[in-house]
């Protein structure tokens, strides 16, 4: 059977648009089993390293003091208790 340039870009480009999807779908399962492993440590981000907002400010990589018990990092499930100063909650500076 022969195909002509038609055909094999219309082949290649179908393949191509799967496998995109197929990784796009991927993708998206692979961010939700990540989040489901974290959890916010408060007390152990560094000076600018926090991951989001606290009373403070309203934006990640903001913190101004470290170790700071408003400020968060997410983590590992199980690490946080076991870091110097780790709390699952947030403490009032």
């Amino acid at each position: 059977m022969k195909f002509n340039r038609l055909t094999k870009k219309a082949v290649a480009t179908t393949g191509a648009m799967a496998m995109a999807m197929t990784m796009m779908a991927s993708e998206g399962a692979y961010a939700a089993d990540k989040k489901k492993s974290k959890e916010k440590c408060y007390g152990v981000a560094a000076k600018g390293m926090n991951d989001c907002a606290s009373s403070a400010h309203s934006c990640a990589g903001q913190a101004k003091v470290n170790n700071h018990p408003e400020e968060w990092l997410y983590v590992p499930k199980g690490v946080c208790e076991r870091l110097a100063g780790g709390s699952a909650k947030p403490n009032k500076a």
